[in-house]
């Protein structure tokens, strides 16, 4: 490598100076996952004033990260640690209700402690719910880190920006995609292979919700793919499994595709809409 090579290369190292490593990220989320879930933790807790003190830690760990320029400058790093903490009980109470809809919701599961130990669905949506909360508090960066990491550990990938309800529920999970725009509702169940996408990569859309609406009570299976902001799956709807959507169906739809066999020239598919 020649001189000139090496000095613009310098230069990008000395950009990012103050860059809280990937790993720094994991690692603050792996502690904070062990914190609320003892399962996670690498010890376990003695006493109430240790688990205090993680707390001390996780929050200096945080004050690491965020004062590494990975903060909009309107933002007071400290303001936003205090309600990350503040706002931590909440996150706590919507997983407990992703973990009671994924127990209730598949009859494999044999207990609580099963979703929460073994489940890569109920890994993703913990990586999404804190991710999502320093999307919201103006962080930047650090939310994709840690989705991402889940992505890598689980093949789910959940962009922390989007908009998921209450009792989410994820089985087997591999291969779900959900878009950054992506607005689903509360009771969702969604199966392997799911893709809730843009039809649009634009640029200039980034702004606008390109990725679709699922309403409440909604079971997606496995393989299907829907994609736009103006495609709404309509409540207490079923899609059913390869189904390609890219317009709206009422509520109480039942969304499948029926092969129709003649010989290897002539089979087709028609996607059946059921209400």
């Amino acid at each position: 490598m020649d001189n000139s090579f090496i000095q613009q290369i310098y230069k990008v190292h000395q950009e990012c100076t103050r860059c809280p490593s990937s790993a720094d990220i994991k690692r603050f989320f792996s502690d904070l996952l062990g914190v609320l879930f003892p399962n996670f933790a690498s010890k376990p807790v003695h006493s109430l004033t240790e688990l205090e003190e993680r707390v001390i830690v996780l929050r200096k760990d945080m004050e690491s990260i965020l004062y590494s320029n990975l903060v909009k400058g309107s933002n007071d790093p400290q303001k936003i640690i205090d309600t990350f903490f503040d706002k931590m009980p909440e996150v706590y109470d919507r997983l407990q209700k992703d973990i009671d809809a994924t127990y209730e919701g598949d009859p494999a599961a044999r207990s609580r402690e099963e979703v929460v130990r073994a489940y890569p669905g109920f890994y993703a949506i913990a990586a999404y719910r804190v991710a999502h909360l320093l999307a919201r508090l103006g962080v930047s960066t650090v939310p994709r880190l840690i989705t991402e990491h889940a992505h890598s550990k689980t093949g789910i990938d959940i962009h922390p920006k989007a908009t998921i309800g209450e009792y989410f529920c994820i089985d087997h999970g591999t291969g779900i995609v959900i878009g950054e725009t992506t607005i689903i509702g509360d009771r969702v169940k969604i199966y392997q292979g799911v893709t809730l996408g843009a039809l649009s990569v634009s640029k200039r859309d980034a702004e606008r919700q390109r990725h679709p609406t699922i309403e409440d009570n909604v079971v997606i299976y496995s393989g299907a793919t829907i994609l736009g902001g103006e495609t709404i799956i309509g409540h207490n709807s079923i899609i059913g499994g390869n189904v390609w959507l890219t317009r709206s169906v009422p509520a109480y739809s039942k969304v499948y595709y029926q092969a129709h066999m003649h010989n290897s020239k002539d089979d087709t598919t028609d996607l059946i809409i059921l209400k």
